[in-house]
């Protein structure tokens, strides 16, 4: 198998990882743990539900390693097609990470308490759930960030469809926008998750891509492209 697309369907796996922890994670034992309205439920489905809690945080774990990886690859996929915007890619694909950590330590901690309450265990539990849904709240500005360098690359290289690349372009921007509009217009939440739905379309397309093709069959034939180099002004 040609380097190209040997790393290009590692990439893909990776990301693939990563969405399917997420989903897991957020769409299925969130939902069964967190009652936003209610701390005492919530208190009391960690406490009836201990080891799907804990599945919880290693699912959270879960996306900073798969999350980790696919920013590392996809920067040594797309390096010689721009070496800044995969740099790009893989900082701030990294920030996201962090703060999949940073959130798997408020669950972890919540799976603490409700096994050995300290203070007012509901309430503690409760707050911890919250700056949990929050980093990730906030952290949609990186979701969003690191998808525009990566449909960059994709335009700049020819190696995916030119389609894939505006769609991720477009859908980083709207995720960059629809934090703050969670945070600004509380009421617009409808709008808010509209903006994300283009990004969450890239995401799947690229994963698919990734997978099933690699790159392009032209790729693995021509030279890299290179990216322009300022000449120095004449004296």
């Amino acid at each position: 198998m040609h380097a190209l697309t040997r790393t290009a369907r590692l990439t893909g796996l990776f990301y693939l990882g990563n969405a399917i922890t997420g989903i897991l994670g957020f769409l299925i034992v969130r939902p069964q743990l967190f009652a936003a309205d209610d701390p005492s439920a919530t208190l009391a489905n960690l406490v009836a539900h201990e080891s799907l809690a804990r599945a919880g945080v290693a699912l959270e774990l879960g996306m900073v390693v798969t999350q980790t990886l696919a920013a590392v690859w996809f920067a040594r996929l797309f390096r010689t097609a721009d070496p800044v915007a995969a740099s790009g890619i893989a900082a701030f694909g990294l920030v996201n990470a962090v703060v999949g950590l940073a959130s798997a330590a408020m669950l972890a901690t919540a799976v603490g308490v409700s096994a050995d309450p300290v203070g007012d265990a509901a309430a503690n539990v409760q707050v911890l759930y919250l700056v949990s849904d929050n980093l990730w709240g906030v952290g949609a500005l990186f979701f969003g960030l690191w998808l525009i360098p990566m449909g960059w690359c994709v335009l700049r290289s020819g190696w995916m469809p030119r389609a894939l690349g505006w769609v991720l372009v477009g859908g980083g921007a709207g995720y960059v926008l629809s934090a703050f509009i969670r945070y600004l217009a509380p009421d617009a939440q409808v709008v808010a998750e509209a903006l994300a739905y283009p990004a969450s379309i890239g995401e799947f397309w690229m994963v698919g891509y990734l997978l099933i093709h690699g790159v392009r069959r032209h790729a693995l034939f021509e030279a890299p492209p290179t990216v322009p180099t300022p000449t120095p002004a004449a004296t």
